[in-house]
């Protein structure tokens, strides 16, 4: 999470970027298994050539999750400011 800027939060939408995703496929391919791995997600959209990642979900079952619902809350907390 450190390493993660959030860009944007709305519920049911989270843009974040990462600098060390750019170019870098394995980081890609491991970040699409393990939120892939949730239910609870929609989406998982990454884009090396930005850093970018973009997940959707529906917001009252993601919160279902109580390990997802505390990272929404973060995100929500942490959204980078403009």
């Amino acid at each position: 999470m450190r390493s993660v800027e959030v860009a944007s939060y709305i519920p049911g939408r989270v843009r974040l970027r990462s600098k060390k995703l750019v170019g870098n496929t394995k980081l890609e391919q491991k970040i699409n298994t393990q939120l892939g791995a949730y239910k609870e997600i929609e989406s998982v959209v990454t884009n090396i050539m930005t850093g970018s990642i973009l997940i959707t979900y529906v917001p009252e079952v993601l919160r279902q999750n109580a390990e997802l619902f505390k990272a929404e809350k973060y995100f929500a907390a942490h959204v980078k400011k403009k």
